[in-house]
Order: structure tokens, then C-alpha cells, then sequence
């Protein structure tokens, strides 16, 4: 038995949780983590450019790491995915929440 998570069903459940819960458009809230880096922090809020989306950062106690949080008003849940999606294959090692 495979503990490997399936980004497909992943995203298949998300699509349908997002559709049964919100009105489209609608404000959507991302929040990442990767390890803190300037150039990875700068890459996340690089791919949310023109969006008119709202970004916070804030470091961990140890600063080890960095959150991400991202405001933005999303047209379906397509969109949604399709940014988490965006993001993972362009940030190496983050985590979505």
C-alpha cells in the first residue's frame, strides 16, 4: 500500500469541496511553505504578479521556514488548481496548505 499522496485525486476532491462551498468568482486564500529563501519567497509572489492578490510572508520562530499567504479573488476552481499547480512545479520543496 502506497502512502504516496495522488496530486490527481488531490485536486479532484479540492475541485469538487471548492464548488460546493463558494460562489465563482470568489476571494481564495493560498498559503504555502518552503524553507526561507528570498529567491523562493520572491518566486511564489513572482507567479501572483498582475492578480491584484494580497501577499503576506511571515518567518517561523527558528526561521527555518517561511509562509506565504495569498489573498486573491479566483474565477473557478479551475483557476485554483491551476495556480497550486503552477506554483508546485515552479518552487522546489514547497508545501501546499
Amino acid at each position: 500500500m502506497s502512502t504516496t499522496p495522488n496530486p490527481d485525486e488531490f485536486y479532484k476532491k479540492l475541485k469538487i469541496q471548492l464548488e460546493d462551498t463558494n460562489e465563482w468568482p470568489s476571494e481564495y486564500l493560498y498559503k504555502f511553505i518552503v524553507t526561507s529563501s528570498t529567491e523562493k519567497t520572491a518566486k511564489i509572489e513572482s507567479l501572483f504578479d498582475n492578480t491584484g492578490a494580497v501577499i503576506t510572508t511571515k518567518e517561523s520562530k527558528n526561521g527555518k521556514y517561511t509562509s506565504v499567504s495569498i489573498n486573491v479573488i479566483m474565477k473557478d476552481p479551475d483557476a485554483v488548481i491551476a495556480k497550486y499547480i503552477e506554483v508546485a512545479d515552479n518552487v522546489e520543496g514547497v508545501i501546499s496548505l
